[in-house]
């Protein structure tokens, strides 16, 4: 899929972004990437131009708008307009809602839900001038259901689900203008570990998981062929409706489930991980440490088929009930 389009990636420093930016760069795009860490940012525009992509770097906090405002500067400058925006900046905090220290809470909210609309209001301007643009929003699974323990992250993930769905309405009046949403399931990045943890132990991605190039794939297909909504997941359908059907059963499940499958064992102190500022280069690679046998995809179907039966069951016990 040889192409010149000029693609921005906001949060391209660390897993799903930095996945996205090699995705683009085999393809022969011209990347903008930016984040909050530049020897990242410079890591991973290395291994870009050894790809063969032709890179600009922009070290930007989608919480400060003259820096995402500079990231589209670098775009314009260098290549002319920008064909594709992808913002995959995000934060994420572990623990009980009342463990976790308010400005921790209002940081990931902040980061998540107000920078994703910081960046699209720079974005959708830009794009408007050209008449033009693509607008992809790397989302989450947990934008369409709640899991405990993760009560900042689900509540940005709700709330910029909703944000994209009001503006594709209100860019309905321009056709070749296009904003996406791109949710995966579980992945194995190293967001788990760089988050801000009050749970005791360090989280975990729950199975099935998915590997990052399955989801920049999605990212890369959707630049090309845009889509409303993209899920990515082998479970993600089925886990949805359970939540949607069978809420009392979902409930019951969900707790038990992600102190099994979403947290580890290994201990660590209460500590706010990169909510506040970038981590460490070293632990911002493409991948996380997570390769559950789970993820295999025979295994990772058979998980789903059982978790749909359980549903199923529930389903009918509560029609029984009544």
């Amino acid at each position: 899929m040889p192409t010149d389009q000029v693609v921005v990636i906001t949060g391209a420093s660390s897993g799903v972004g930095r996945a996205t930016a090699l995705a683009f760069a085999r393809t022969g795009a011209r990347l903008v990437l930016a984040s909050r860490s530049r020897p990242a940012l410079d890591d991973v525009a290395a291994s870009c131009r050894a790809a063969g992509a032709d890179v600009r770097v922009t070290v930007a906090d989608v919480l400060r708008p003259e820096t995402v405002e500079e990231v589209a500067a670098t775009a314009v400058t260098a290549f002319g307009g920008i064909d594709v925006w992808v913002n995959t900046a995000a934060v994420m905090a572990y623990g009980k809602f009342e463990d976790v220290p308010a400005g921790v809470f209002e940081r990931v909210v902040e980061v998540d839900l107000l920078g994703g609309a910081t960046v699209a209001r720079v974005a959708l301007a830009r794009f408007r001038r050209q008449g033009r643009g693509v607008l992809i929003f790397g989302g989450s699974l947990l934008g369409t259901v709640v899991t405990p323990f993760t009560s900042s992250y689900v509540t940005s993930k709700w709330g910029l689900r909703a944000l994209i769905r009001a503006l594709r309405l209100e860019t309905r009046d321009a056709p070749d203008i296009h904003v996406c949403l791109v949710s995966p399931g579980a992945v194995n990045t190293p967001i788990y570990r760089n988050a801000a943890n009050y749970a005791g132990v360090i989280g975990k991605p729950p199975p099935p998981v998915d590997q990052p190039e399955t989801v920049a794939a999605a990212i890369v297909r959707c630049a090309h062929r845009p889509r409303g909504t993209v899920s990515v997941g082998l479970a993600n359908r089925i886990i949805a409706l359970g939540f949607a059907v069978t809420p009392p059963l979902y409930d019951a499940l969900v707790v038990p489930l992600m102190r099994v499958g979403g947290l580890s064992r290994e201990p660590v102190e209460a500590h706010h991980g990169n909510v506040f500022e970038p981590a460490p280069p070293a632990a911002e690679g493409v991948h996380g440490e997570w390769r559950p046998s789970w993820w295999q995809p025979r295994r990772a179907a058979g998980t789903a088929a059982v978790l749909a039966g359980a549903l199923m069951a529930g389903r009918w016990a509560v029609r029984l009930r009544r």
